[in-house]
């Protein structure tokens, strides 16, 4: 069996969301003791992971320093986490995999995603990131060229786009690396979006959202079943009422339906419901959603939200 598995931000952040670097080594013992189990019992795992929290620490960097150095690009930021994140992962994953006595080693694989130039998200970003800041220190990084919003009250934040995942560009080597009996660790945060132009490729400033990356990935490299870990259980209907009921085991079609019926909110649960629901109509097993206790028993498709091809 091979399995995608999308660690979200929880996965990498203290119980109390803190993502000092300790914090961050300590998030990754768990989160990877789990990924052990999977792969004493001789499954090919692919690790993919969100890096918002991560990033966020980087835009502050460049908040505070952008009168004495230019901010460093979106995409760059994107590269240095899937980096940072790799190095504190591959750690955690072979000292978990030592004391198991299991010989399988990890690697983390810088990752390009292609994105249309096009992509309407480039006309309008709408994507909010990094924090609140003045109106005096959001003209300060205009003038760099950023976009920003006055959201009111709060202050004003930055917005980017956040296109469409189109191509996996470095999936050949991650499954190579995945035939060679790695644990691969790639494709973190969607992605480092990049356009193709007639001069080569180059990097966008844009966040790819990471659950659709997740469900790219996992059908590029011909995975069986994608688990999208998150903080939570289940998907749940009617979520912060009374009625809220987990949802377990649940066909595409019925999936689409609630979806379209307004159950799964777009800046939380609406992305893993799109991308499991992708993964499935195109050729996956399964797809699950669960929290990081429930990993190795929502790969086998017994707990968690689980959405199978419609029959």
């Amino acid at each position: 069996m091979r399995v995608l598995l999308a660690l979200g931000g929880n996965a990498m952040a203290s119980p109390e969301g803190r993502v000092g670097p300790e914090d961050q080594i300590a998030a990754a013992r768990i989160a990877m003791d789990s990924v052990a189990d999977l792969v004493a019992r001789d499954v090919d795992v692919v690790i993919t992971h969100g890096n918002g929290p991560q990033v966020g620490n980087l835009l502050v960097k460049n908040e505070i320093a952008a009168s004495v150095v230019p901010p460093v690009p979106l995409d760059w930021c994107g590269a240095q986490t899937q980096a940072t994140l790799g190095f504190v992962l591959m750690n955690a994953l072979d000292e978990a995999l030592r004391r198991r006595r299991v010989g399988r080693r990890s690697v983390t694989v810088v990752t390009r995603t292609l994105v249309d130039l096009d992509d309407p998200g480039f006309t309008r970003p709408t994507k909010p990131i990094g924090r609140f800041l003045s109106a005096e220190e959001a003209a300060v990084l205009q003038e760099h060229g950023e976009t920003w919003e006055d959201r009111g009250a709060k202050g004003w934040r930055r917005v980017v786009a956040s296109p469409e995942p189109r191509e996996i560009l470095d999936a050949e080597a991650v499954r190579t690396l995945v035939g060679a009996g790695f644990v691969v660790l790639a494709n973190g945060g969607g992605g480092v979006p990049v356009v193709r132009e007639p001069a080569g490729l180059r990097g966008v400033e844009a966040v790819i959202d990471k659950d659709l990356g997740a469900a790219l990935l996992a059908l590029t490299v011909e995975a069986d079943v994608l688990v999208i870990v998150t903080d939570v259980a289940n998907a749940v209907l009617r979520f912060g009422t009374p009625e809220a009921e987990p949802l377990g085991r649940v066909d595409v079609r019925r999936m689409r339906a609630l979806a379209r019926e307004g159950h799964f909110a777009s800046g939380s649960m609406g992305p893993k419901v799109e991308a499991t629901c992708r993964f499935v109509e195109q050729g996956g097993t399964r797809a699950g959603i669960t929290n990081l206790e429930n990993i190795v028993d929502a790969v086998e498709g017994r707990v968690g939200t689980v959405v199978v091809p419609a029959a």
